[in-house]
């Protein structure tokens, strides 16, 4: 017999190669699992690998090769192999013709006659299908059919054991054309098995899709109950008002809140439309929202809105408008949520007028007023112009301090009236931003002009006195008006230049308005920018003294040097008294600024005598004394200290008090002074007639120095001299020299000058005639100039 397609044949006949195989291998059986393996492994869906599948195919052989000789012949365990191929997963289409063509070519061959005994054991352990139910009585064969189980045999062939030869209890000798009809019939067997238990498995999955699909559709069913009655319960019983309308705008229900915040269902009686709920003052684009809702563009908006009710009045709601879409995702419906929040409207509405308008007066306040200017400066540059007055009362301090705060808020509040009447356009605001202060602002093209004529029409208005309480207050203001273009200037400069400009006003006698101007604005923020640096150049030693020679007239020699400060700023260079000593007066820092000042002449006056010819006059120092340093409780002890640190002799040193500073000055006052003569220190008087003091005030002063002012010796710069000037300056030297004063010129600036300052008896002078103020070694070499 020839070898069959599956693989070659089991029978040991010719070209079998058998005898020549080990033992193991010799086994027909499992030649023929090894051959069903390959023939139907990579048809099956079984997740085993090969020698697995061979493993698990190997008992399934024996069990046919069994079921094949033994007698009588039963088909049972072919229905039960037919069973666990489908357990393995052999149910691919074409997993089934193959199963059964490798059983036709090789079954018959490979399993041994009667007599011959297996290499290895029959009875094998069937692959387990114990969580497979045995076939039912109506899936069994007939008892009489072939195929069927005999009735002395009701486990089938292998329910008995095998005996030592490897054969159940009965087998018989079988002529080929018995075996293979056998094997036609296990064929059959196992196929309908194969089918049975595929059918069976199917019906399974599909009862379980069944029941499953039948729980679904129950739970679906009780979850849409459930939110049908979670949707009523929560659309009647909510505190919200709830509201459905179609997509045309047609309201189809609303819940009884609602209702209740519209003034009761009449409100939305039949064929009432979303689109007839407008109000003047609904929010910008709230149309736009609408019409993307509906047409599906957006899923939602939410917006404060106001109604009107059937009654007029005025309903404010927090808005939630829904889309509500069908199962495709088309636009269906619209679901509205609405909030009252009238009375929260009203409350925020009171809080945002109590938050911008000035308790007192009423007038808006800050706040409202710098709202009011940004939104004016953010507009675009064509927007036009714009103009603010900054208005401040003049002396309302005394009015406070002498009649009291009550009569102070009175005069305010008459004050507001009258500026609030002054407003006569919707352009025009005025604010209180201050106790005594008020900004108006204007707009339009013409607003430099309408700034100061509003500026005008406020003056007019305060021009008449105030009655408070019977008694009539004249009322004083000063005003500055700035202009611009809306887009071109900030908030902050405007408030600045403003306020810069209010207090030029001021500075000009009050009671009158000033423009803006771009120069005045510079120098005082120069002035600024230097009070803000003055603490840091003292600490930084920005500052620096030069030395101005003080020469006696009657021989041209140097007698000492005025000490005067200089500042060398970072970014505006060096910078003359004038320019900060007032700064440093108004911030106190002249103070410690000219405590410097004395510890530095006061060195370089002790480095002078050091160096001074011997048997030569020893020069002397001048320092100026600021109206704060003659008022401070340390001028005595911080002199002496100087004086003993840099061994200078108090009479080497002279200070300088302004005659404004004395004029009217008490003895307490004075004393520091005195103290300071006491000791040695001369006291120059600085300016002399420039002041209006009494010229026998004189006599009280501790004063041994006049220095006469610059003014009253300028007509004697050149020839022929002014003789009114030189009246005054002789009378003023005759003076001088009966209470044994000494007279000191400053500003001399011609020989001709020089010459007459000499002949009228002046002691000495300084000027640039004689010298500019420099270092201090220039002054040395004077020194030894006139020394040669």
């Amino acid at each position: 017999m020839t070898s069959e397609p599956g693989g070659p044949r089991c029978d040991g006949g010719p070209g079998d190669a058998a005898a020549d195989l080990a033992p193991a291998e010799r086994d027909p059986l499992r030649r023929f699992a090894g051959i069903w393996c390959r023939a139907v492994h990579p048809l099956a869906a079984t997740t085993m690998t090969p020698d697995e599948f061979e493993g698990y195919l190997l008992p399934l052989a024996r069990r046919l090769s069994a079921a094949l000789r033994t007698s009588p012949f039963d088909t049972e365990a072919a229905y039960e192999v037919g069973a666990a191929l489908v357990d393995a997963q052999c149910t691919e289409p074409d997993a089934l013709p193959a199963i059964l063509g490798v059983i036709d070519a090789h079954l018959v061959a490979c399993s041994p006659a009667p007599g011959r005994p297996f290499p290895d054991r029959a009875d094998e352990p069937f692959p387990d299908r114990a969580d497979e139910p045995s076939p039912g009585p109506a899936d069994e064969p007939p008892a009489d059919s072939p195929g069927g189980p005999s009735a002395d045999s009701p486990g089938g062939p292998t329910s008995e054991p095998f005996d030592e030869t490897g054969h159940g209890p009965s087998h018989e000798p079988l002529t080929d054309e018995e075996a293979r009809a056998r094997c036609v019939r296990l064929q059959h067997a196992l196929a309908a098995g194969f089918v049975r238990e595929l059918r069976k498995r199917e019906r399974d999955e599909q009862e379980a899709i069944a029941r499953a699909a039948l729980a679904a559709r129950t739970e679906a069913e009780k979850a849409l109950h459930a939110s049908e009655a979670k949707f009523q319960a929560v659309f009647e019983g909510a505190v919200i008002g709830v509201g459905i309308a179609g997509l045309d705008g047609e309201v189809l229900v609303v819940n009884h809140a609602m209702a209740r915040m519209f003034g009761g269902m009449d409100f939305f009686r039949p064929g009432r439309n979303v689109t007839e709920f407008v109000h003047p003052d609904d929010v910008p684009g709230v149309h736009e929202l609408y019409r993307e809702l509906v047409s599906g563009e957006r899923d939602h908006f939410r917006i404060e809105k106001p109604h009107y009710r059937d009654d007029g009045s005025v309903l404010w709601t927090n808005l939630t408008v829904i889309l509500l879409r069908d199962s495709s995702g088309a636009p269906q419906y619209q679901l509205a949520l609405a909030e009252d929040i009238t009375e929260h409207r009203l409350l925020r509405e009171r809080l945002r007028y109590e938050a911008t308008h000035d308790e007192l007066t009423g007038l808006p306040n800050r706040t409202l007023f710098l709202e009011r200017l940004d939104q004016v400066l953010a507009a675009d540059v064509d927007a036009g112009r714009f103009g603010v007055c900054y208005l401040d009362l003049d002396g309302f301090k005394a009015v406070n301090d002498s009649l009291g705060h009550v009569v102070g808020d009175r005069m305010l509040k008459a004050v507001a009236e009258r500026l609030q009447g002054c407003v006569n356009a919707p352009d025009e605001l005025i604010a209180r931003v201050g106790g005594d202060e008020f900004l108006a602002l204007v707009t339009g093209p013409s607003a430099q002009a309408d700034g100061a004529g509003l500026a005008r029409r406020m003056l007019a208005a305060l021009a008449e006195p105030v009655r408070v309480e019977g008694r009539e207050l004249r009322v004083r203001a000063s005003i500055g008006v700035v202009d611009g273009r809306a887009g071109e200037i900030g908030r902050a400069e405007v408030l600045r230049s403003a306020d810069i400009t209010m207090y030029r006003a001021k500075a000009a006698g009050g009671n009158r308005y000033e423009l803006a101007d771009a120069d005045s604005n510079a120098r005082v923020i120069a002035r600024h920018s230097l009070t803000n640096g003055l603490p840091s150049a003292l600490e930084k030693g920005e500052f620096f003294i030069e030395y101005q020679p003080l020469v006696r007239l009657a021989d041209g020699t140097v007698r000492g040097a005025e000490a005067l400060v200089r500042w060398l700023h970072p970014v505006h260079g060096v910078l003359g008294p004038d320019q900060f000593i007032p700064l440093a007066e108004d911030t106190g820092l002249i103070v410690p600024l000219g405590r410097w000042v004395l510890e530095q002449a006061a060195r370089q006056a002790y480095e002078w005598r050091g160096s001074a010819q011997a048997g030569g006059e020893p020069l002397r120092v001048n320092v100026n004394l600021s109206p704060c340093q003659l008022g401070h409780p340390t001028l005595v002890s911080d002199t002496v200290a100087v004086l003993e640190n840099s061994g200078l002799c108090p009479s080497a040193l002279c200070l300088e008090v302004t005659e404004n500073d004395l004029i009217g000055a008490d003895e307490s006052a004075l004393r520091p002074l005195r103290q300071l003569a006491d000791l040695g220190v001369d006291i120059a008087l600085d300016d002399f007639g420039t002041g209006y003091s009494n010229l026998s005030y004189l006599r009280r002063l501790p004063v041994s120095t006049l220095k006469l002012d610059r003014s009253f010796t300028r007509g004697m710069q050149r020839a022929p001299a002014d003789p009114v000037d030189v009246k005054i300056v002789e009378g003023i030297v005759s003076l001088a020299h009966t209470l044994d004063l000494a007279v000191t010129v400053e500003g001399v600036e011609t020989a001709v000058q020089a010459e007459h300052l000499r002949v009228l008896g002046c002691d000495t002078a300084q000027g640039w005639y004689y010298a500019r103020p420099g270092p201090p070694e220039r002054l040395h070499t004077l020194a030894l100039a006139d020394a040669s």
